[in-house]
């Protein structure tokens, strides 16, 4: 068994209760954990056999394109296609931020975990 970290994409969304966040964005970090075996892949050399990154990130940056109130809404959506993209890991973890909400106070971040099994 194996992980296997996508970490630290950047994407700039639209996602918000307030409609000054439809209009304005915001800046997202996103974490993808895979838990798969990788032994195949290692032993071939086939990307096939394991986690394409390129692929993680252009699901992750197709489901924040789509307009949310809600990051929870957004994270499963993301969850839910990288588990089709990839049937082959056991779990896989994803991390949403939101960088600078616009919420009273001092809030550097806000963030969700949502993980299969």
């Amino acid at each position: 068994m194996g992980v296997i970290y996508v970490n630290d994409i950047e994407v700039y969304a639209n996602h918000g209760c307030l409609e000054e966040e439809a209009v304005i964005g915001g800046k997202y970090v996103i974490d993808a954990v895979f838990h798969v075996d990788v032994k195949k892949a290692a032993h071939d050399d086939d990307l096939d056999l394991t986690i394409d990154y390129v692929k993680v990130t252009e699901i992750i940056q197709r489901e924040m394109s789509i307009r949310a109130k809600l990051i929870e809404s957004v994270g499963y959506r993301m969850l839910h296609a990288l588990q089709e993209q990839f049937p082959q890991a056991e779990s896989i973890k994803v991390t949403l931020t939101k960088i600078a909400p616009p919420i009273p106070g001092q809030v550097g971040s806000v963030s969700i975990e949502l993980r299969t099994h």
